[in-house]
Order: structure tokens, then C-alpha cells, then sequence
């Protein structure tokens, strides 16, 4: 998947669960990469944080370091 669409989708998700009460939204996001993304998916975007995380929201960047 390219990097930008990698981005979107992921701050996509992010922002949903921004808006959902509570304050552990990055291990809300963090199950939902588990549970609906492949696992190259998840490495690509692990990898992505790990060079940076240009433009990732930042709950999405604290999720990337909860997932497996």
C-alpha cells in the first residue's frame, strides 16, 4: 500500500476514535489495526513510524507502538 494511503486510513481511524469517550484511544485504535489490518499492513505502518511517522495523527503514532 502506498504511504499516503497508509496515512489516511490511519488517521482516519484515529480521529473516529478521538471521538469516543475515554482516554485510552491509541489502544482503541491500536485493537482496531489488529483486528481488521493484515499483518504487512500493521509492519508497514510500524516501519513508517520507526523512519518517522510524517504526517501520522499522533494517536495513531502511540497505537503503531502497541500493536504486534
Amino acid at each position: 500500500m502506498s504511504p499516503e494511503k497508509m496515512v489516511h486510513m490511519a488517521n482516519q481511524i484515529a480521529t473516529f476514535f478521538k471521538t469516543q469517550p475515554g482516554t485510552d484511544q491509541a489502544a482503541r485504535v491500536a485493537a482496531h489495526l489488529t483486528d481488521y489490518w493484515e499483518p504487512r499492513m500493521r509492519q508497514q505502518l510500524r516501519a513508517f513510524v520507526d523512519a518517522g511517522g510524517k504526517g501520522l495523527d499522533d494517536i495513531a503514532v502511540r497505537a503503531a507502538h502497541l500493536i504486534e
